[in-house]
């Protein structure tokens, strides 16, 4: 995350609301996939809770999963 968002102490209260969220869905996650999220410059990291991450991001998830699945070879059993 950088420097646009704020100072450190901000930058990291994202950081560990984000990484709470994929905490608690990690069971949905069901293949080794890096996820990069990158912040809007105008997000104020005082409205950021886990609330509004279970909010915005169910539906990005969902489509990135079926993005990863269409785009995937077939794994061997």
């Amino acid at each position: 995350m950088s420097r646009k968002v704020g100072r450190a102490a901000r930058r990291n209260r994202i950081r560990r609301v984000l990484r709470e969220f994929f905490r608690l869905h990690q069971e949905e996650i069901d293949r080794p996939l890096d996820i990069v999220v990158v912040p809007k410059r105008n997000l104020d990291p005082k409205t950021v809770d886990l609330a509004l991450v279970e909010q915005e991001f169910p539906p990005v998830l969902s489509r990135v999963l079926q993005e990863t699945t269409a785009a995937a070879p077939h794994e061997r059993p």
